[in-house]
């Protein structure tokens, strides 16, 4: 690999969670500036969620473990706490890569006692990040799946899944595949903001009707949403206008939460950025990690006739949809059986 040269001693400068994950060398490039990579190898691929997760699937495949999208909200920043490394800027800049997935994974799925359950991408951190134009390694974990007729979906805000477009519409010729993108903030500036690391919002459009012209349905997941700052009409009304131009199939909606160490980091953002809006936060979330019912309530309210409206209502009549957890806000269930999308 061309990065051989750029080298960090791994040795010296691991931490004893990416030891124990099966830290192989620590990378750092200029194409990547404050970014460092540790190439790990994995002893299993497929991951198998709790029975009380409540998931519509059972197991999921990660590639990466942290995320450059640097997304302020992520649910899955305290995941890197398990690897001694921290929920806020490690987790944006410190990439697990987990580079014999691909290898692991078929070997998994060429067991006997595989039974062909679906199996969900995207569901911690982005598989389309940056690092995969690098590393490239969705194109084997497709192959794998596809061979060994797994049916799949895969959720992204990252438009590097254009390149697999013409592999993803071949597996689909032998699997169900469903395709989600996430987009959830319309103006470029805030979006900039809170999800520095992420494509545009026109880039993601253009996913969308790139994927659609594909001949494959993707539904949007317009989540989360962020109390006071994307839930106004205005800004939801452009939002679902402008995704339904672009094709999607239907859109999934749900507010903000805040779990863990996410809630701290996303704090000390607004405190900065929104400080206008600290106390109100300090009010809806509470001690609490989702908002309240009537919030969720008065949210429903807002964005269904928009969701009439544009004619996005149809995700959940297609096996790419998800459905909302009334108490939770949170998309748990499909709405017929077959591939589901959670957010990562």
């Amino acid at each position: 690999m061309r990065w051989d040269g750029q080298a960090v001693d791994a040795d010296e400068d691991a931490l004893p969670g990416l030891e124990r994950a099966g830290l192989v060398r620590s990378v750092q490039t200029p194409d990547f500036d404050g970014i460092t990579f540790h190439e790990v190898l994995c002893m299993s691929a497929l991951n198998k969620m709790p029975e009380e997760s409540q998931l519509p699937f059972r197991f999921t495949v990660n590639a990466f473990r942290g995320c450059s999208h640097a997304c302020r909200y992520c649910f899955a920043r305290p995941t890197h706490e398990y690897l001694d490394l921290d929920a806020g800027g490690d987790f944006d800049n410190q990439i697990v890569v987990k580079t014999n997935v691909a290898a692991v994974l078929r070997k998994e799925l060429g067991r006997r006692s595989w039974k062909r359950e679906h199996v969900a991408l995207g569901t911690n951190t982005d598989p389309y990040q940056r690092a995969e134009g690098r590393y490239r390694l969705m194109p084997g974990i497709i192959r794998a799946l596809a061979e060994s007729a797994t049916p799949f979906s895969i959720l992204t805000k990252g438009t590097l899944l254009r390149r697999d477009l013409p592999l993803l519409t071949l597996a689909a010729q032998q699997v169900p595949v469903s395709i989600g993108v996430s987009l959830a903030i319309h103006d470029p500036d805030l979006q900039k903001s809170i999800e520095p690391g992420t494509p545009t919002p026109k880039a993601r459009l253009d996913l969308i009707r790139a994927i659609t012209d594909a001949g494959l349905p993707c539904n949007v997941m317009v989540a989360p949403v962020i109390p006071f700052l994307t839930d106004s009409v205005r800004h939801l009304d452009g939002l679902l206008e402008s995704i339904a131009d672009a094709g999607a199939s239907g859109v999934t909606v749900f507010p903000m939460h805040l779990r863990g160490s996410t809630k701290g980091w996303f704090m000390n953002w607004l405190s900065t950025e929104h400080p206008a809006l600290v106390r109100q936060y300090r009010q809806l979330y509470g001690r609490a990690s989702y908002v309240p019912p009537e919030y969720k309530s008065w949210l429903k309210q807002r964005v269904d006739p928009l969701v009439d409206r544009y004619g996005l209502g149809g995700g959940a009549k297609h096996r790419d949809a998800g459905q909302l957890d009334p108490d939770r806000g949170e998309l748990v269930g499909a709405g017929r059986p077959g591939p589901a999308l959670t957010l990562f």
